[in-house]
């Protein structure tokens, strides 16, 4: 695994922001950064069920797991100066994985500490379903309900905020509050990252 490039993960609950935190960042950046996609959405679009089968599930959570391993494994050769912002990452799967989590990692022939030590920093965004707000979007892939989505965030919580430099980012009623206090969060990750590479 290379890890010449920095490797921060956005993630959490659906309709939680982090794709539009990564676009802004992206845009206001430029080409320091690059955006790793959600491998979760690519399968979806591209054809994989969404049904509520365990053994659907199950497939579909291992067939996310590889797509999003090798996503950011491409990046990291193609990019190997800049910083990897990761929709999503390998550990995302777990809360998705029907029952216990920590089933995931032994049919992945992982553990949660392997993956958590694949990221620099992980940026929680907390959906804003836990404010009864709607996350309705422009993800054709998105599904869930208000429930399934605070259910989803708590699960992913208690996974990701293992990562020694977590960092969450709480459901504010103001999107655009939220979104700047994310942006601020990535910009000290980036910072710290140019002083480390600094001679």
């Amino acid at each position: 695994m290379s890890r010449q490039s920095c490797r921060v993960v956005l993630t959490g609950g659906p309709g939680g922001g982090k794709t539009t935190a990564a676009d802004l960042y992206r845009r206001e950046i430029g080409d320091e950064v690059v955006i790793v996609p959600e491998a979760a959405t690519l399968l979806y679009v591209g054809g994989f069920p969404r049904t509520g089968k365990k053994g659907v599930r199950r497939a579909t959570q291992r067939a996310i797991y590889h797509v999003q391993k090798n996503l950011e494994e491409a990046h990291a050769e193609a990019y190997r100066s800049r910083v990897l912002l990761c929709d999503r990452g390998t550990i995302d799967g777990a809360a998705y994985w029907p029952g216990d989590p920590m089933l995931f990692f032994k049919h992945l022939e992982t553990t949660l500490e392997r993956e958590l030590a694949r990221y620099d920093a992980v940026i929680f965004f907390e959906t804003a379903a836990v404010g009864g707000i709607s996350i309705e979007g422009g993800n054709p892939a998105r599904i869930e309900s208000l429930p399934d989505a605070v259910m989803l965030d708590r699960r992913l919580r208690e996974l990701w905020s293992r990562h020694p430099h977590y960092v969450l980012v709480p459901h504010q009623k103001s999107f655009i509050h939220k979104v700047n206090k994310g942006l601020e969060e990535l910009a000290k990750v980036v910072a710290h990252y140019r002083q480390k590479r600094m001679p």
